[in-house]
């Protein structure tokens, strides 16, 4: 199934048809319409990971071709990319930038791209060639950059040169404000039709901050601090403050959204590009990898269960001061305060988890391959197309929590018919 079909892209470009789709897969068929019940919030949460964010770029086609639209999206470092191109154009162009943007970012910042049928021969060769292959390619993101993304400073900095905070990395993002300022319509982005909320650090107090539409206008700037990974990527000036990767702290904007007040009705796709379940690995390559997942993967599963006991608590207390004096609620202080706390809001997480390739290399973050990003995106639309088979898991959740999870990987999957 090309990363096309859903929405019908007909254009072409050098890009394509240096890397064509990849070849059709036994997924499953297109997402018909889905009529959603009448939750208050539709989120969808985008986690940092480089490369691999071609994975929720799949997902959201899927959504897209389900008719089902977001109205806050959150992400954090290539999950802000991402966000700001869905929110930053209007609903039949998202798709279609989406392509556009990583098209871009997945060609050499000064190289030419190698011939499709060069690339999808490497590619789709014997396992070792096709590890050689994409090693080469991350080698070359180091070395030379990713086209309308980021390059080398040069000359490289000085390890103990002092400068300024936006010159301190190896790398330039002058070509992502670019990138971001001609695919993304800011205005769109401010105007309130979607919540936008994407997360940075900042470097001198340490804490964590969300650069939210609701609370300030957002440029490109708040976009490229969610992703200013360093040293990599040199912290990003705003209003006198400097920001670097939200991922250095929390890599999920899930409890943002989850705990997030007033509390509402909330259907949430969270979007993971680390799994934390892997292989116990036994080569030094390996263990670098390994450290990777464990340290972004941000242990959505524990934020998620503990959001699911607090859920429960709040809906168990809800019930307990049910039984309470009406009299007694209004004029006890204890009640008042049980009674702010008390929520039977319902709360449906939706969990969408990249699974690591066997082929893949420690550094699969910042390998930009175009075959290997268009089977990224294949992966995450063939991961939620399975979710949404599932309509039961749609549903508003009731029982005790009111707070349920589902996972494509852990639930088993459904072909749609």
């Amino acid at each position: 199934m090309s990363v096309n079909e859903g929405k019908k892209i007909t254009r072409r470009t050098a890009v394509e048809d240096a890397a064509p789709s990849p070849t059709p897969s036994a997924a499953l068929p297109p997402t018909s319409r889905i009529q959603l019940p009448p939750y208050e919030t539709i989120a969808l949460m985008l986690q940092g990971g480089g490369a691999l964010g071609a994975y929720q770029a799949g997902v959201f086609q899927g959504l897209d071709e389900a008719g089902i639209t977001p109205n806050w999206l959150a992400g954090i470092s290539i999950g802000a990319l991402n966000t700001a191109i869905i929110a930053g154009n209007a609903p039949q162009d998202r798709v279609p930038r989406l392509l556009e943007f990583w098209e871009t970012i997945c060609q050499p910042a000064f190289g030419i791209p190698l011939a499709g049928f060069v690339e999808r021969a490497l590619f789709n060769s014997a396992d070792e060639i096709r590890k050689a292959f994409t090693a080469m390619q991350a080698a070359g993101a180091l070395v030379e950059g990713q086209k309308g993304f980021f390059v080398p400073r040069f000359p490289p900095p000085s390890p103990l040169a002092a400068g300024l905070p936006q010159a301190a990395s190896y790398y330039d993002t002058a070509p992502l404000k670019a990138t971001l300022e001609r695919l993304c319509d800011f205005d769109r982005i401010n105007s309130g039709e979607m919540r936008v909320s994407v997360g940075a650090v900042n470097v001198a107090t340490g804490n964590f901050a969300y650069f939210d539409n609701t609370r300030i206008t957002l440029r490109a700037e708040h976009f490229m601090a969610s992703g200013a990974l360093p040293p990599g990527f040199a912290a990003v000036e705003i209003d006198g403050e400097y920001f670097w990767d939200g991922g250095l702290m929390s890599n999920t904007p899930l409890y943002e959204v989850a705990m997030a007040s007033p509390r509402r009705d909330t259907l949430a796709f969270q979007v993971d590009l680390w799994s934390a379940r892997g292989p116990v690995p036994d080569s030094i390559v390996d263990v670098m990898g390994r450290v990777k997942d464990v340290q972004f993967s941000s242990r959505t599963r524990m934020v998620t269960d503990m959001m699911q006991r607090s859920q429960r608590y709040r809906n168990v207390l809800r019930h307990v001061l049910e039984q309470v004096p009406e009299a007694v609620r209004e004029t006890d202080q204890w009640c008042k305060l049980a009674a702010e706390l008390a929520c039977s809001k319902r709360y449906n997480v939706i969990h969408l988890i990249y699974r690591h390739k066997e082929y893949e290399g420690h550094y699969k973050d910042y390998q930009f391959g175009l075959s290997t990003m268009r089977e990224h995106w294949e992966s995450g639309l063939v991961d939620i197309r399975g979710s949404l088979a599932h309509r039961d898991w749609l549903e508003m959740p009731n029982g005790e929590a009111r707070f349920v999870t589902h996972d494509i990987h852990r639930d088993g999957r459904k072909d749609a018919g």
